[in-house]
């Protein structure tokens, strides 16, 4: 059966066809970030959306954002086709974009100018290949309705500290210390853990193989000489 649109529907799209990221640098940064977030905040009510549109305006389906991160806290867990802020009641509180001279303009203008007016609190631009910002990471601060630079790279809402770490945001708890591993930095660890885990089998398989003949050479001794 052909669904028949009224009028007065109004289509909130989920994707425009456009390439998700300008180079499989800016994409590997994006996807990186979303999945070392996304597992920083299993168990929370929040999640962590990347490259969806993000609509700021009800009844306006042209007022839209397309963040390549962002971070909504109160909210349920979980993937969307894209976020509503007058339907789920929350303002993204930390977003990403990760940018290019291509974007420059765009990143530092239209989307900095959008971001202060909805409250977004904080505001990062990570330059994977540092073609116009030199430190590649800079962050903003909403203060008094404005953005203020950060400093010291941290991060308040998410109670993280951000690091450089060639062409990808490193991320550090901020009570321990404890980097958040990439994927493939959990695969490595996972190896590696694997790896220590059938070492100490084996290790414990060879003392338990000492012992059985340990045990045996002492039966053997006291069929040929009794017990002393």
């Amino acid at each position: 059966m052909i669904k028949t649109i009224s009028k007065t529907e109004i289509i909130y799209a989920s994707s425009d066809g456009e390439p998700m990221a300008e180079t499989y640098l800016h994409l590997y940064a994006i996807l990186t970030t979303l999945e070392v977030l996304k597992q920083y905040l299993v168990g929370q009510p929040a999640t962590v959306l990347a490259n969806q549109f993000l609509y700021y305006s009800q009844g306006f389906p042209k007022m839209r954002v397309a963040p390549d991160v962002m971070v909504i806290f109160d909210v349920e867990p979980g993937g969307r086709d894209n976020y509503k802020i007058w339907e789920e009641g929350k303002v993204p509180q930390v977003i990403f974009e990760m940018t290019s001279p291509g974007t420059k303009n765009q990143d530092l203008e239209f989307k900095k100018g959008i971001y202060e007016q909805l409250g977004v609190t904080e505001y990062w631009l990570f330059d994977p290949k540092g073609e116009w910002i030199s430190e590649k990471l800079r962050g903003y601060r909403l203060r008094n309705d404005s953005y203020e630079l950060i400093e010291d790279h941290r991060s308040q809402p998410l109670k993280l500290r951000l690091a450089v770490e060639g062409e990808l945001i490193g991320f550090y708890r901020e009570d321990t210390q404890e980097k958040l591993l990439i994927p493939d930095e959990l695969a490595i660890a996972l190896q590696q853990t694997q790896t220590q885990l059938r070492r100490e089998i084996e290790e414990k398989e060879a003392v338990k193989q000492q012992l059985l003949e340990m045990e045996a050479k002492l039966e053997q001794y006291r069929q040929q000489f009794g017990e002393l």
